[in-house]
């Protein structure tokens, strides 16, 4: 294949490059299809990176690397020590600090002329219309499906490209929805998924150098689409099987039949789920409960519904396994068989699942039956929330 590109560039090109930033992209300039206008098509790109994980920390580096003009990263978690596995863009002694701050800096060790900007919180309706609007370019990095069919749902109203990946395990998938020029993620996948019935790195696991094979691949796909080379993962997605080292393509085309996407109203339904959110009125948090424990576990039961192989990646110390098609089948009986004595001394019975969304269907279940007083709670968050 030539240089030339499918599309038209998607970033016009900003002023020449000084000497010294020319010659930091050497390079890039030798390259068909880039060259000294090219680099600077990447120097004057607006990009948008949603997520500083996993897949977030190879195309931060890569991007910054390249010599991309703006960079503005949200994300809400912080560093964890399990993440160093994989996200080689936080170091040691970063656990604790936001993920988005520890980025940051990085980048600007590795290139101070790179401007990067974060908004340390998640990207939500309320804020995905205007952030998408303000770049050129947005790299869908995250790691759950709420935010995955916002950034989709947010791409198609203000006509913003989304490279767009996922991971799991040992193998990835990425593909490109750009708005008008293809398919978008509801072509593909037209349904949002139950976030608590599905894998999560978590409790499912991730091949560590696979975050950077896939995180490559989509600065690939940037860096092609801001300079308007090659041919984008435009309508087709891009399938790695780590363990077989092999990549294959699956062509999509946009569904006629699907209604366009006119407001974030739907997906905003499904961003008050993730962890730590309250969404019902029998909630409770994650720190309560965790506090509670410490003090006195006599004063409340946790309940884990989940399956058991998903509790043989991890459980709440002490919590008690009834499974949710148990409970859906033989309701309160079943539960109060479990628990004995702990289901009627009073105490509060504290149901959890991996995000929160099946406790709250067992606690819907349950209460049809209950008897009256029985203090049923959902832990905002499950299990995800707690690790």
């Amino acid at each position: 294949m030539t240089a030339g590109g499918v599309f038209p560039p998607l970033v016009e090109a900003g002023v020449e490059l000084p000497p010294e930033r020319a010659a930091r992209f050497a390079r890039h300039l030798a390259l068909p299809g880039i060259g000294a206008l090219g680099q600077r098509r990447i120097a004057a790109a607006r990009v948008l990176v949603v997520g500083a994980g996993g897949l977030g920390a190879p195309v931060i580096q890569y991007l910054a690397a390249a010599g991309v003009g703006r960079i503005k990263i949200v994300d809400d978690d912080h560093v964890e020590r399990t993440n160093l596995q994989r996200q080689v863009l936080h170091a040691e002694g970063d656990v604790g600090r936001p993920k988005a701050e520890s980025a940051r800096e990085a980048v600007a060790a590795l290139d101070a002329a790179v401007r990067v900007e974060t908004v340390v919180g998640r990207l939500g309706p309320d804020n995905a219309l205007a952030l998408f609007a303000a770049h050129d370019l947005v790299l869908d990095g995250s790691d759950n499906f709420a935010t995955r069919y916002l950034c989709s749902d947010a791409a198609e109203l203000t006509g913003t490209p989304v490279v767009w990946a996922s991971i799991l395990r040992f193998a990835g998938q990425l593909s490109v929805f750009w708005p008008g020029r293809g398919p978008m993620l509801r072509d593909l996948f037209p349904e949002i998924p139950d976030e608590d019935e599905a894998l999560d790195c978590a409790t499912g696991g991730v091949f560590g150098a696979l975050c950077g094979v896939v995180g490559s691949a989509m600065a690939v796909e940037a860096l092609k689409l801001v300079c308007g080379v090659g041919e984008p993962l435009v309508g087709r997605l891009a399938r790695y099987d780590a363990l077989a080292a092999r990549w294959d393509e699956l062509r999509f085309e946009a569904d006629p039949a699907r209604a366009a996407v006119t407001s974030l109203a739907e997906v905003a339904a499904v961003c008050r789920i993730p962890a730590g959110s309250a969404g019902r009125a029998d909630d409770i948090s994650v720190g309560e409960v965790a506090a509670r424990l410490a003090a006195d576990s006599r004063g409340l039961v946790v309940v884990d519904v989940r399956t058991a192989d998903e509790r043989s990646a991890g459980a709440i110390p002490g919590s008690v396994h009834v499974p949710l098609e148990t409970i859906l089948t033989g309701g309160w009986a079943v539960l109060a068989a479990t628990l004995g004595d702990a289901a009627t001394d009073g105490r509060d019975i504290v149901v959890t699942c991996q995000a929160g969304v099946r406790s709250a269907r067992a606690i819907d279940a349950l209460r049809e039956s209950a008897p009256a007083g029985s203090a049923l709670r959902n832990l905002a968050g499950g299990v995800a929330a707690w690790r």
